[in-house]
């Protein structure tokens, strides 16, 4: 079947080969990093007490435990967190299907993809998602959250996406003018 508008490419075209080769790596990429990042912090901050100052006042790693989602928010709602997380990758990989490819656009959702799937990872396997980074100690009223290389990749991927919403123009259908009724 042909695309008659050409807004959305055929899957077996070579753009859209090449956005789910992106799509992919950048998925598995970001989700080995989140993954290693918080074994690590486990491995080496544990019994959750400990704390490493990389930028002593500034940015601190350390171990915590989250059971609920960002911000703490839902505690102990694990198992809606790992529903509502399977819904996101459904919706993300639909969002790939059916949107122009733009190699940025890919990009981002392989990103949103590892970071759901590095906090879902968490939710089933662990219990709890593993958050190690810690900026702005010094200031606990400013910024008192831990956070982890999958929050900082679902928050960046949908802060592009939101700006490439608002800064790029999406195709548009031409309508011929309609004949009079003499």
């Amino acid at each position: 079947m042909t695309n008659p508008l050409n807004i959305v490419p055929e899957p077996t075209s070579k753009s859209y080969l090449a956005g789910l080769v992106l799509l992919t790596c950048t998925a598995v990429v970001g989700l080995l990093l989140d993954l290693w990042t918080k074994h690590l912090s486990v491995a080496h901050f544990a019994p959750w007490d400990d704390m490493y100052r990389f930028i002593p006042g500034y940015i601190h790693f350390t171990a915590v435990a989250n059971h609920g989602a960002v911000f703490g928010i839902g505690q102990g709602w694990r198992w809606v967190f790992v529903a509502v997380s399977l819904a996101a990758v459904g919706f993300v990989l639909y969002m790939f299907h059916n949107s122009p490819r733009r190699w940025w656009h890919d990009l981002a959702l392989g990103m949103l993809l590892a970071g759901i799937l590095g906090n879902l990872y968490d939710r089933v396997f662990i219990g709890h998602v593993r958050d190690m980074i810690h900026v702005f100690p010094r200031w606990p009223n400013l910024f008192p959250w831990v956070f982890n290389i999958a929050d900082s990749l679902l928050c960046v991927s949908i802060g592009i996406l939101l700006l490439a919403g608002i800064f790029t123009s999406q195709p548009r259908q031409k309508h011929e003018p309609t004949a009079k009724q003499p």
